[in-house]
């Protein structure tokens, strides 16, 4: 029997979990998406600079997410097994994948960024 199926057998990765945490994680990024967007139409930022400031504060809330949820859990979980660097980045215990955790977020919350960034330029400007 290998490590990881031994590691599976201790503690197996359940469906609903990932699908738990995949709608927790979407959930914070719409909500910080709206945030950003409201600021971004305050500041009255235009063009490339209010995309820029999405994808900065969008990157910065995913960073923030996983220092403070996922890495100490993985880490912990980890428990000196000899992993070392590869436990500090990983997220496949806790979501599907790296892209999903990284990057899927900057897609999701998009649409809802453009809407609020737009109408409180709007407001702003008006």
């Amino acid at each position: 029997m290998s490590s990881t199926e031994r590691e599976l057998q201790i503690s197996p990765i359940v469906q609903e979990s990932l699908v738990h945490n995949s709608r927790t994680l979407y959930n914070l990024q719409s909500i910080t998406a709206s945030l950003f967007g409201v600021s971004a139409g305050i500041l009255g930022l235009e063009s490339y600079p209010g995309f820029l400031f999405y994808l900065v504060f969008s990157l910065l809330t995913a960073v923030l997410f996983y220092v403070l949820r996922v890495a100490p859990t993985s880490l912990a979980a980890a428990g000196g097994g000899g992993k070392g660097k590869s436990a500090l980045l990983d997220t496949s215990r806790y979501f599907r994948g790296p892209f999903e955790f990284w990057a899927g977020g900057l897609m999701n919350g998009l649409a809802g960024f453009i809407l609020t960034w737009t109408l409180f330029y709007g407001l702003v400007r008006a």
